[in-house]
This record gives C-alpha cells, sequence and structure tokens, in this order.
C-alpha cells in the first residue's frame, strides 16, 4: 500500500539522506516529534510515505510497516552511530541493514554506472540511507553537525565554505543567539 499525503512537516528538508532519516525526529514547542509515530496527524505509514516522497524514494518504494520497521532500524543504527563514531554496536547494526542490498556496476551511455539491488525491496530505503552516510564520511566526516541550540536536535551537511556553521537554520541560530545579543546591547 503506498500513501501520499500532503507537505512534510518537518522543520528541516533537504539534507543528504541519512540526516535527512535521522531528522524525522525533531523538537516543537518543547516536545519531542517523530515523523514516524503520528506527527502533524499522520499515522505511521503517512508519516513513512511522507519522508518517502520528500527525499525521492517513493517511485522506488512502497510505505508498509515492514518498510518502516526497517528504516526505524536504520534511524537507530545511524543515530547512535552520529552520536559515537566508536560505538561499536551501532556499526554492526549499520553493517547488518548493508547485508540487505548491493551495488551492481552497469554500463551507461556515459560510461560506467550503478544500481542498487536489494533481495527484500522493504530494506531498500533503510540501505540507501545507511549507504548514503557511508559516502558522507568518505567524503565530509567532519561536517556532519548537530544543530547548536540547545533545544533542536536536528543534524545537518555543513557545506559552508570554511566549515563554520553551528546552526541547522537562521531561525535556530536567531533564537539560540538573540538572548546573548539583547544581553551585551542592555550592558552598553
Amino acid at each position: 500500500m503506498t500513501t501520499r499525503t500532503g507537505a512534510d512537516p518537518r522543520p528541516l528538508t533537504g539534507e543528504p539522506v541519512s540526516l535527512d532519516l535521522l531528522n524525522t525526529r525533531w523538537v516543537q514547542d518543547g516536545e519531542p516529534v517523530d515523523l514516524f509515530a503520528g506527527a502533524a496527524g499522520l499515522s505511521r505509514v503517512e508519516g513513512l510515505a511522507v519522508w518517502l516522497e520528500s527525499v525521492g524514494l517513493a517511485d522506488r518504494s512502497r510505505a508498509d510497516a515492514a518498510t518502516l520497521v526497517h528504516l526505524l532500524t536504520a534511524r537507530e543504527a545511524l543515530a547512535r552511530a552520529v552520536a559515537d563514531p566508536a560505538d561499536a554496536s551501532a556499526r554492526a547494526l549499520l553493517d547488518a541493514v548493508l547485508e540487505h542490498g548491493r551495488i551492481r556496476i552497469t554500463f551507461t551511455a556515459e560510461g560506467a554506472g550503478e544500481c542498487a539491488e536489494f533481495a527484500d525491496p522493504t530494506w531498500g530505503p533503510a540501505w540507501i540511507a545507511v549507504r548514503g552516510h557511508l559516502e558522507l564520511l568518505g567524503t565530509a566526516p567532519d561536517r556532519i553537525r548537530v544543530c547548536a541550540s540547545p533545544t533542536c536536535r536536528l543534524h545537518f551537511h555543513d557545506v559552508s565554505r570554511d566549515g563554520t556553521r553551528r546552526w541547522c537554520s537562521t531561525a535556530c541560530g536567531d533564537h539560540a543567539e538573540g538572548p546573548r545579543h539583547n544581553a551585551r546591547t542592555r550592558e552598553r
């Protein structure tokens, strides 16, 4: 069953797929929210359908309970691996997800290509998210960040020129820095 729903309710979208998966949990008005657990009045499967659509996998994946279970496994493993890259059990979980797919090298008009293959397609989105994280680790592991705002838990890939971005968005930065700026202004 593929369910298509309205707009994505998350405050930050468009990050690399592994971080986008982590951003299916966020804080809103001081309360934790989970896209896969009833956010914005969506059912769990509808939340999955919104995420699949958002990351461009809706046409290749089904929004069903099995896909959701596999994706939740990948999300938990990714969260643990980002929080502590030395966590061996998180790496083992990520490896277990990767066991469910493979890359087949193909010939294309442009030269070599790649095609992801899965014995069980319900593992596809989870596998793609974990593989995407491996690609991030291979190119810019020091640019995988968690928002510096104490009231935010969103992840982002810092693509700023000098690699010093601290906030997931300017709104978060303004919210965190505003009180400090106001205090400095009052002192003058």
